[in-house]
């Protein structure tokens, strides 16, 4: 077929990018170094949300690193370009969130060993394509315009110059990978609501469980049910379902896929 000619090996959906994962307990490697150094530059010295002159050597990480499994997004030719953990508390340590947050009276959390926090997720700013793109890569067109039928197989062309939210899709997609295989069913995620209404057009619906308060600018804390989130991407999106669950893509589903994306797109243009 043309788009596995186009293609070869590389990734359908992100064939611009590769990931790679880190898992606890083990602090002192390259591949977290990398991750960490990415963490300073853009905290630290583009956005200034923590002291640089608390990170001496240039490497930002916390007492929530060692019980956390990492995860980051590099170019084909091993630049690092986005990164994100999941942090799983040790005994009597409280999720990140709940040190800024709080939950809504009545609610209750889920059991702790079914549910870790999306922590440190941020995209390198060269990566960030347009100048309102947030810190997470997500464009200000995909805000306003994006759906989750939007996101379709890579079929020629150069979509690293595209606007579309590929590389935080592909970090979800290893956190949902790595989560599934190790009996994670829950996500929280303390985030602006901007990003939480941009993940639910990419098939993630997060549901708000405490107020918004002010931490870094407005955030408001989020849990995701990934039961709930694979049963949606099956009935709304099959090529995304099969994308995240590791799964053989039917070329019949690439095909109705795209044609879906072409008609689309189709329509917008000729439309009045």
């Amino acid at each position: 077929m043309v788009i596995q000619r186009l293609l070869g090996k590389r990734d359908l959906l992100v064939p611009y990018f590769k990931f790679r994962k880190k898992l606890q307990n083990d602090l002192q490697s390259a591949l977290l170094n990398e991750i960490f150094a990415l963490r300073y530059e853009v905290y630290c010295l583009e956005c200034h949300y923590l002291p640089p002159e608390e990170f001496q050597n240039g490497l930002e990480s916390d007492e929530y690193d060692a019980c956390s499994v990492h995860f980051a997004a590099f170019t084909l030719d091993d630049m690092i370009i986005g990164t994100v953990r999941l942090v799983q508390p040790a005994d009597k340590q409280i999720y990140p969130f709940e040190s800024h947050c709080s939950v809504f009276d009545g609610y209750v959390m889920p059991p702790r060993e079914q549910a870790s926090e999306i922590s440190r997720l941020v995209v390198k700013k060269t990566h960030r394509r347009r100048r309102g793109d947030s810190m997470q890569g997500i464009s200000e067109s995909f805000a306003k315009n994006g759906k989750t039928a939007a996101i379709q197989p890579h079929h020629g062309g150069d979509r690293r110059k595209g606007n579309s939210p590929m590389l935080l899709l592909g970090l979800y997609r290893e956190m949902y990978r790595h989560s599934r295989q190790n009996g994670i069913r829950f996500l929280f995620a303390a985030m602006e609501r901007s990003l939480a209404r941009s993940l639910d057009k990419m098939g993630f619906r997060f549901v708000p469980i405490g107020p918004q308060t002010d931490y870094y600018g407005p955030v408001t804390p989020f849990i995701v049910d990934l039961d709930e989130l694979n049963e949606r991407l099956t009935r709304e999106n099959k090529f995304l379902a099969a994308w995240f669950n590791d799964e053989p893509i039917p070329m019949s589903v690439i095909i109705k896929t795209l044609a879906e994306s072409l008609w689309d797109k189709w329509t917008k243009k000729n439309l009045p």
